[in-house]
């Protein structure tokens, strides 16, 4: 398959795939979330955009649903039953939506999709509580799936988190270790990032018996694309638009991040990269601002916006391998190569 941008197709500009899917599982993550004790339930309506701070509607839709796409798309795939796929989209987004509550509290995040994040609208016990709530509700979305391999999907799915959260705690660890190496960072973002979008790969595969070497396949496909989707995040955080991302312009930079191209270039031994190493190591309050972008414009003139969009088309390439190989219908197949696109491309 030849790689492209993907062209979206719906009103919201999103692919048709992410459109008609979030039609099928939003009514479920909504229905999921309604059982969460008031409180809760607010902080987390909140949080994916249904709300304003004062729990009015706000007419959003819950966010891109990246992850209850590929959950529904890993059932599709092994002709596995719908309500398998809905099962595990609402466990992989609510898994998501607690580590993302957890992140931003983490990482001192003020914003999110243009407002403000959880933990500032409504306080930082509020934002942890109302994460660990929805990592229980997605185990008991699981064991309600009626599956006869719901012990297997949901040891699967608990062995991901546990490979998340080792992710964040090696992110938060990085902030305090000058000897961080690219491989640590590949492993960080293996846990942080490509674990969860595994789980949304091949969850409802697994809950739908499929067989392991099509299991397997979904897996890799679901690494592959997020390790694409972290390198991604990386040049945004960097080079990204504030205006499209919600995000401050050189975020990472300012908060000192290891990254991927940040470390890369770091352990590359170039020597005209002293902005940069001003900023990674220095002591005190943030940088001035004219050393971000003097340190950013450092990375490119080195090659490296340019490297970390390469490592990201190498991972979505090994990813389309993977969807070649499986035994699936051409219909999903397509929709899930269109699905990888859109992440690996989105805002560049």
């Amino acid at each position: 398959m030849t790689i492209y941008a993907p062209q979206a197709t719906g009103a919201d500009g999103l692919p048709r795939v992410l459109g008609e899917l979030r039609e099928v599982t939003e009514p479920a993550i909504r229905e999921t979330v309604s059982r969460l004790h008031l409180g809760l339930e607010r902080v987390e309506s909140y949080h994916r955009g249904w709300t304003n701070v004062d729990g009015e509607p706000s007419g959003r839709p819950g966010g891109k649903a990246v992850r209850p796409a590929l959950a529904m798309l890993s059932s599709r795939a092994v002709e596995g039953p719908d309500e398998y796929g809905i099962a595990s989209a609402v466990a992989v987004e609510l898994v998501h939506d607690f580590s993302l509550l957890h992140d931003d509290l983490m990482d001192g995040d003020t914003r999110r999709r243009h407002r403000p994040t959880a933990w500032v609208a409504y306080g930082a016990g509020a934002a942890i509580i109302s994460g660990d709530a929805l990592l229980a509700l997605a185990i008991d979305r699981v064991l309600e799936s009626g599956s006869a391999h719901t012990l297997e999907g949901l040891r699967f799915m608990n062995r991901r988190v546990g490979e998340l959260i080792e992710g964040q705690a090696l992110d938060l660890e990085f902030e305090t270790r000058r000897d961080v190496t690219l491989d640590d960072c590949r492993r960080m973002a293996a846990g942080k990032t490509a674990s969860l979008l595994e789980c949304a790969s091949a969850l409802g595969a697994i809950l739908s018996g499929a067989p392991d070497d099509q299991v397997q396949l979904l897996r890799g496909y679901g690494q592959e694309l997020g390790m694409a989707f972290q390198l991604v995040d990386d040049s945004i955080g960097i080079w990204g638009d504030s205006t499209v991302t919600g995000k401050p312009v050189l975020g990472d930079l300012r908060s000192r991040k290891k990254t991927l191209p940040i470390t890369a270039a770091l352990e590359s031994g170039n020597g005209g990269l002293d902005a940069l190493r001003s900023v990674m190591f220095g002591d005190g309050p943030e940088p001035p601002e004219d050393l971000l972008e003097a340190a950013a414009n450092e990375l490119s003139a080195a090659g490296f916006h340019k490297w970390v969009l390469d490592e990201a088309r190498s991972h979505l390439s090994r990813a389309e391998h993977h969807v070649e190989t499986l035994r699936a219908p051409d219909p999903v197949k397509a929709d899930l190569v269109e699905l990888a696109h859109f992440v690996t491309f989105r805002q560049l």
